[in-house]
């Protein structure tokens, strides 16, 4: 991004030192450029750059609640007339349904761990629930849910997942085509049906054919070797990535099973089981499958909505009570452990903590200190609103789950993040390598990972160029070989070894600083 912005790499090819991303993408390497380019003097970048993927993760959640609204405004979706009248107005069920796919989708916890990235996967994310919002709502509007699908099919791609923005498309123009119990009326009649789910079929092949001009089409699969460790570590993520709308999901499928395998197209049905099974699909043969699975997310909280409202008392007591004890262990032992960070008391967790991450410091901060104690505090509210007798709302099972993922990213954000940033970013590399490389000086970079070589250029502030080079460059860095020595490939008799940089808490990250003789 930072290349872009300062026109060092070319829009259409973005590349750091001459080398392409592992994913090849446009759009969110786009976005990150213009945010650093409008960002105004004296304002930290680290947080500019952030606001169009925040733009984007808020995309995603209006996304859910609108897609999950339209589904359930279907009406095989509606729940049975009462006999004597009394029943909730379609709107305000489709409302509270909606409210519930949304807590389902902030509760998830693959979410939590990908949220704050400033990566592909979020604009894929976002884009891919806005698709999933057009597709829910044609039935009920035409031009605008159109032109979303366009969008989102068009940012899926630029955005470095055109294969699933194909097969999300044509699937759903499939399932638009055949339902037939969804909103037709004298605003949309079938002919309007048959035609929109033609031009989801041409936009999803012109969008397809787009990325493959911008050289954006790369084989991603990765043919599986079906061993016991395979199938049980995609098993494990697929569990706790997307805990807790999976179980609702599979318990909706089930109450639903005569709706989802009629021959007649239930759309608030075989939607979301599309994004879904493509997704799972997808990330066994995917080689970051927890960035693939991510797109399953809004599918996963819509599918999981229609669960509650056939949601028995006992089922939903257990859900609260595995819900409170869970995230309060986990915001307890999160404050337990940076009280031992402050004091070192109680000493067990503080001699883990020096013992996982020598080296580290801790210091106090007030302003994320009063946050945590704030949330904490709103966590307790909720509880005792939870447990409290008024009347129950659809979606009221899910507010602990949404409220319990919340609080615990807030504590580890806000409580943890120094620690986090010690043992997890390469500000700590950074930091030794400005020990000897001061800022403005040049240095070669030869087959060292892109993360390091994005941290050591934006917060170390080295000239990085690449091997091929005209600068005569006084210093290298390089990846070590397998024994921590000069790798074979240098020549020695113009570099000789200066000083080897290590993760403090990472052992495996390393790398050689090599002066020129």
């Amino acid at each position: 991004m930072a290349a872009l912005s300062r026109g060092e790499a070319s829009w259409w090819y973005p590349t750091m030192l001459g080398v392409a991303p592992d994913f090849p993408s446009l759009l969110p390497y786009w976005l990150g450029a213009w945010a650093l380019q409008l960002a105004p003097p004296g304002v930290n970048s680290d947080f500019w750059v952030r606001i169009p993927f925040i733009l984007l993760l808020t995309l995603a959640f209006v996304s859910t609640w609108y897609g999950s609204y339209y589904l359930a405004r279907t009406p095989a979706a509606q729940p049975v007339a009462f006999a004597f009248g009394g029943e909730a107005h379609p709107t305000d069920y489709a409302r509270a349904m909606a409210d519930g796919g949304l807590l389902a989708f902030m509760a998830s916890l693959g979410l939590a761990q990908l949220s704050h990235e400033t990566t592909p996967a979020l604009a894929q994310l976002g884009f891919s629930a806005l698709l999933f919002y057009a597709l829910s709502a044609l039935p009920y509007h035409r031009t605008a849910p159109l032109f979303c699908a366009g969008l989102g099919m068009l940012g899926m791609s630029l955005s470095g997942a055109p294969a699933l923005a194909l097969m999300f498309g044509v699937g759903g123009a499939c399932i638009h085509g055949v339902d037939r119990r969804s909103a037709n009326d004298e605003d949309n009649p079938l002919r309007h049906q048959t035609l929109d789910a033609a031009l989801l079929l041409v936009m999803a092949l012109a969008v397809a054919w787009i990325a493959k001009i911008l050289g954006l089409w790369v084989w991603k699969v990765e043919w599986p070797t079906l061993t016991w460790d395979y199938w049980n570590g995609h098993i494990q993520l697929l569990l706790w990535f997307t805990w807790p709308a999976w179980p609702l999901a599979l318990y909706s499928a089930w109450r639903w099973r005569k709706h989802l395998f009629s021959l007649n197209i239930s759309r608030h049905l075989s939607l979301p089981a599309w994004f879904i099974v493509t997704s799972v699909g997808t990330m066994l043969l995917s080689g970051a499958p927890d960035r693939t699975l991510l797109l399953a997310l809004p599918a996963f909280a819509a599918m999981a909505a229609f669960a509650l409202p056939t949601l028995r008392r006992q089922v939903a007591a257990l859900i609260d009570w595995f819900t409170l004890l869970f995230f309060t262990g986990c915001g307890i032992v999160i404050w337990v452990v940076w009280i031992a960070m402050q004091t070192g008391t109680p000493p067990q967790p503080a001699a883990n903590v020096a013992r996982l991450a020598p080296g580290y410091e801790a210091e106090f901060q007030i302003l994320p200190f009063a946050f945590a104690v704030l949330a904490t505090l709103a966590w307790g509210w909720l509880v005792r609103w939870r447990a409290g007798r008024h009347r129950a709302a659809i979606w009221k099972s899910l507010v602990l789950p949404a409220s319990g993922a919340s609080l615990c990213w807030l504590l580890l954000m806000t409580l943890w993040m120094p620690l986090l940033d010690y043992a997890q970013s390469a500000k700590t590399m950074v930091k030794q390598t400005r020990a000897t490389i001061q800022a403005g000086e040049c240095a070669i970079v030869l087959n060292l990972d892109p993360a390091q070589t994005a941290a050591l250029g934006w917060y170390g502030g080295i000239d990085l160029q690449p091997i091929n080079t005209t600068k005569a460059c006084q210093w290298m860095l390089t990846e070590p070989a397998r024994n921590s020595e000069m790798p074979a490939g240098v020549d020695r008799t113009i570099w000789c070894a200066h000083t080897l940089v290590q993760h403090p808490v990472a052992g495996s990250e390393m790398f050689w600083i090599l002066k020129r003789q």
